[in-house]
């Protein structure tokens, strides 16, 4: 694996070069001798301390004023992967917590204790409920009682406390003096977040202006944080044992259950990155949906490091289930931090409540400066556009560029990530509809790419102007994910080729005027180099067309024969054996795309919020989890078109992201039919049954077409993790 993917929840170059910086410190410093002598070892002040402290790591969010680096909770964040990664024993985590929190508040004696957090003379320790009661006595407040788990309370000189007065949660601080510690069996060992004792001790340090929904909200963030680096040990781990572990003669990283494995703890993986990036940014920002981001990061990223860490024991067996691997320090870190941040059907419902209220964070992607040196130019284009009737203007926009700008001129407009982005926003100022292309968005590129002057004058310019519908003839009954398995061939003879064979699966075959096809053109040769890719007219002689009636009862699809069908020289895009590459090309426009679209035959998310609200007594917490899902997967697409922008491997989150997409309607509609109850028998039933009926048929094909979801995890596996692929016949 890249060294940028495993220290990945930062998307600019900054953020890069700091997680490399803090990485390169955890390779020194916080190396796995470290981490295994703490196991055994009474908790003291770790000798990687004061080299923590002198480089900046312990102020990374807190200004200049009090020693920091005057950066935010995201570069925080970044650097808390890293040492996430590390499972580093000691007080870093609750230092910066505690010091995250004191920075909030104007209060003076609060303030006065930044320089120490920073410099690392103070060391912090924060409780996130109230167990503890007080009672006032003037300003000040007389604490007792025995409180609930303390973070860092092994070593920490400074105790941040929630105290129950009069029925109102107060924030106090004490110092360790203050406390007694009570002996308890801590399920991470390396790091305790034990109970403390306080037996009528008066503090004026109290902290009015702090609430627990700051303090827990910076806690989500930071703990979230740490929960993605420790997410991202338990995933390397799992691939870097995959890949050298041998059983029955392979490795084990070849068996699909293990891959597969892998790639759901990736998938878990990048879920967190993302949604920990955006409640940081939104923290910083002060924005007005932060306790959206918030709940959503509280929600998924503590999930994601147990679920990842569980998942790596599984995929070492034996041996990850010794108490000399490291595996279990890492799955009790990541319980420990679940446990701290609350239970996950709380978050599930704060999420469904936010939702329910109207909250919401739409993903805005921040476009660098000189996007605004290409804007007035496109808007004035467009602006011109606009005014144009109806065909003229399809016309003109396909003649143009603008409808696929990223392809080469004449057809595209040669633009880059930051251009595209900036002529999809104007179109939408513009109120300028494109053509819809359908299947030929992902056909044309490789028209234009492979294809002849005269190919590409015949097919590329009418299909940008709407005039063309295309097919794409690829899937057969015995080839769908494994196309160079195909068996439909075409044989040479003057002036063309016969074919010959069965295409299944076709979406509007049945009306579609132009397919693009493979079909194997030499069987003598390895089977990803004998296939031509062809371009047909699909009422040639010869051809047979049958819809297939899907169990939605509709019929998107079709099964198509071919019997000695002649296909011109003309219409072979590139040479008779480079079909392969044509069609890859093909899938990988398929697969590429700066942004997201919502597909009109399925329902969406306001579709679900739309049943919820009619149905309160409906299943908040998986309504919550489902929300939560939805916008992790606009988060991925966003990072991935940020990453596209800097110009940097968008692979993970890209993968990622569609492999979420093929499953999130169905368990949507799974999810609202199952709330239907017996309305769920049949369309008449009530005002929901046949939108939600429908849904949970139709969606079925959502996790089959484009490559089934076992497939993407194959692809995950391999491409992202570097796994060995599945064995080819006669391995």
């Amino acid at each position: 694996m890249a060294r940028e993917y495993l220290l990945g929840l930062g998307v600019t170059d900054d953020h890069a070069d700091l997680a490399d910086s803090v990485n390169a410190f955890a390779e020194r410093h916080l190396t796995p001798e470290v981490r295994r002598a703490a196991v055994e070892a009474k908790p003291t002040l770790p000798e990687f301390w004061k080299p923590l402290a002198d480089q900046g790591l312990l102020g990374l969010h807190l200004p200049e004023s009090v020693g920091g680096q005057d950066g935010g909770l995201l570069e925080l964040a970044v650097a808390l992967e890293a040492i996430g990664r590390a499972g580093a024993p000691g007080p870093y985590v609750p230092t910066v917590l505690l010091s995250a929190i004191l920075s909030t508040v104007d209060d003076t004696a609060a303030h006065a204790l930044l320089p120490g957090l920073v410099d690392g003379t103070i060391l912090g320790a924060v409780s996130l409920n109230p167990r503890l009661t007080g009672q006032a006595d003037g300003d000040a407040i007389i604490v007792s009682g025995e409180s609930g788990p303390v973070f860092g309370s092994d070593l920490g000189t400074v105790f941040l406390l929630p105290v129950t007065v009069d029925g109102a949660v107060n924030w106090v601080l004490l110092d360790a003096d203050d406390v007694t510690l009570k002996r308890t069996s801590s399920v991470d060992v390396v790091r305790v977040a034990g109970p403390v004792k306080v037996d009528g001790v008066r503090t004026e340090r109290v902290l009015r202006g702090l609430t627990a929904g700051t303090v827990h909200t910076i806690a989500s963030v930071v703990l979230g944080a740490e929960a993605v680096g420790v997410a991202s040990w338990a995933v390397q781990c799992a691939a870097e044992y995959a890949v050298t572990r041998e059983q029955f003669g392979r490795l084990i990283g070849q068996f699909q259950g293990v891959k597969h494995r892998c790639a759901s703890m990736v998938i878990a993986l990048e879920k967190a990155r993302a949604v920990v990036w955006d409640a940081a940014q939104a923290l910083d920002e002060g924005a007005e949906n932060a306790s959206y981001a918030v709940a959503i990061a509280t929600l998924i990223a503590p999930d994601a490091a147990v679920s990842t860490t569980r998942d790596n024991i599984q995929v070492l067996g034996g041996i990850g289930f010794t108490w000399e691997h490291d595996a279990h320090l890492y799955y009790r870190r990541a319980v420990t931090l679940r446990a701290l941040l609350g239970r996950s059907r709380d978050a599930k419902r704060r999420i469904a409540e936010l939702t329910l209220a109207g909250e919401s964070r739409p993903v805005k992607v921040p476009l660098p400066p000189e996007a605004e040196e290409l804007r007035p130019a496109i808007a004035a284009e467009l602006a011109e556009l606009a005014k144009l009737e109806d065909e003229t203007q399809m016309h003109a926009l396909g003649d143009n560029g603008w409808v696929m700008p990223h392809l080469p001129a004449p057809f595209g407009r040669n633009a880059g990530p930051v251009e595209q982005l900036v002529i999809a926003e104007e179109i939408k100022k513009a109120g300028v509809w494109l053509p819809e292309l359908g299947l030929a968005a992902w056909l044309i590129p490789s028209i234009a790419a492979y294809g002849t002057e005269k190919q590409q004058t015949e097919f590329v310019a009418p299909t940008l102007r709407g005039e063309m519908i295309w097919c794409q003839l690829f899937s057969e009954p015995g080839a769908g994910s494994d196309l160079a398995s195909l068996r439909t061939e075409a044989v040479k003879e003057p002036g063309g080729w016969r074919i010959n064979g069965q295409k299944i699966w076709t979406s509007l075959g049945y009306m579609a005027e132009w397919g693009a096809m493979i079909a194997r053109t030499d069987k003598s040769v390895p089977k990803h180099d004998g296939i031509g890719y062809f371009l047909i007219k699909m009422d040639s002689p010869g051809i047979e067309i049958q819809q297939l009636r899907e169990m939605s009862g509709g019929a998107l699809f079709s099964q198509i024969f071919f019997d000695n069908v002649f296909v011109p020289d003309e219409h072979l895009v590139g040479g008779p054996t480079e079909g392969w590459k044509v069609a890859r090309n093909t899938l990988q426009n398929e697969r590429v795309s700066l942004g997201t679209k919502e597909i009109p035959l399925y329902a969406a998310l306001r579709d679900m919020v739309a049943y919820i609200k009619a149905h309160p007594e409906a299943d908040q917490s998986r309504f919550g989890e489902l929300t939560a899902d939805q916008q992790a997967l606009q988060l991925l697409n966003g990072r991935a078109v940020l990453n596209k922008l800097r110009g940097a491997d968008a692979s993970a989150s890209a993968a990622v992201a569609k492999f979420l997409s093929m499953g999130f309607g169905q368990q949507m509609a799974d999810f609202v039919h199952g709330e239907l109850g017996e309305e769920g028998t049949a369309d008449e039933f009530g005002e929901f049954s046949e939108k939600w009926n429908e849904q949970t048929m139709a969606t079925r094909a959502m996790t089959i077409y484009g490559g089934t979801t076992e497939i993407q995890l194959n692809v995950i596996g391999e491409r992202v993790l570097g796994l060995p692929r599945d064995p080819q016949p006669g391995e």
